[in-house]
């Protein structure tokens, strides 16, 4: 999806696009990548954000990641969102999402936070000691009780809830 487009931009139907059941995940390929941009992007439901200047081997490869479920974003897009974040204020970010975190269980909870820290449905459940389709069930619960369309927003608000200050290595 690329961000500027004649009748509608990218971000909208990209928002448009998610709302709807069964949509298919969606890859933001675009020469911009203003901190609003991006996080509007994600926020709409993109699962992955790449700059026009990759190589074109790397742009198949992020779309074949994000099909697979992995998010994906250009290293510059990186950078730039934790500089972004770092200099955003933490305690009202923080507030928030923990709030919206209330409603998940304890298992969700894990889950969420292994998620946050880039993990798959493979690791988490060697991790957490529970089969892949309970995974499966427990993430697609998570963005059903919180209103998100993909596992970079999960991953988002566990890091805007202070879930993932700890070490990688922790679950919880």
């Amino acid at each position: 999806m690329d961000i500027r487009m004649p009748v509608m931009d990218g971000l909208t139907a990209t928002e448009e696009l998610r709302r709807r059941p069964g949509a298919p995940e969606v890859v933001v390929l675009t020469t911009f990548h203003a901190d609003e941009q991006v996080l509007r992007a994600m926020r709409a439901g993109a699962a992955g954000f790449v700059l026009k200047d990759t190589p074109p081997a790397e742009i198949v490869a992020a779309v074949r990641r994000v099909a697979a479920g992995d998010p994906v974003l250009s290293p510059a897009v990186t950078r730039q969102l934790m500089t972004h974040v770092a200099a955003s204020d933490p305690g009202t970010r923080k507030a928030a999402a923990a709030g919206r975190l209330e409603s998940l269980a304890e298992r969700e909870r894990e889950v969420a936070v292994a998620v946050g820290h880039g993990r798959s449905n493979a690791q988490i459940a060697a991790t957490l000691y529970m089969s892949v389709p309970t995974v499966k069930t427990h993430v697609s619960r998570i963005l059903a009780k919180l209103g998100l369309n993909n596992r970079v927003q999960i991953a988002l608000l566990a890091h805007d809830a202070g879930l993932l200050d700890d070490r990688e290595d922790d679950v919880v």
